[in-house]
């Protein structure tokens, strides 16, 4: 149902090496590109995760009430992709944990302020 989605960033070459290795640990790399996007994914007809500076060229900003939730495959791998994203220096907004019965999720924010969940249903 889903095809991308796009993270607006303030520093692309930042972003990217954020994304990308945090993404990798789920076996996500570098798709595709052009002069202001990044498309990380698994494949080409799975979901994917764009990172770029923002169209109209105004500056990016974490919307509020906007977040993307990236499944992690198991508690486990999201309390270590949890602990990743913020060694490489994303700030907290809820450590990993369960949200409800079938919901485990830990949040972060990159440096540019997107909000992110890294999950898992079950």
């Amino acid at each position: 149902m889903l095809a991308y989605v796009t993270i607006g960033t303030n520093d692309k070459n930042k972003a990217v090496a954020f994304y990308s290795e945090l993404l990798g640990e789920l076996g996500a790399k570098e798709l595709f590109s052009n002069d202001r996007l990044v498309f990380f994914g698994t494949g080409m007809g799975a979901p994917m995760i764009a990172v770029g500076t923002p169209y109209d060229g105004a500056p990016a900003t974490g919307g509020n009430g906007t977040m993307l939730a990236v499944p992690a495959g198991s508690k486990e791998n999201v309390d270590k992709l949890y602990a990743k994203a913020l060694a490489l220096g994303a700030t907290d907004e809820g450590a990993p944990g369960p949200r409800t019965p079938t919901f485990y999720g830990g949040y972060f924010r990159d440096f540019d302020g997107n909000k992110v969940t890294v999950c898992h249903f079950g």
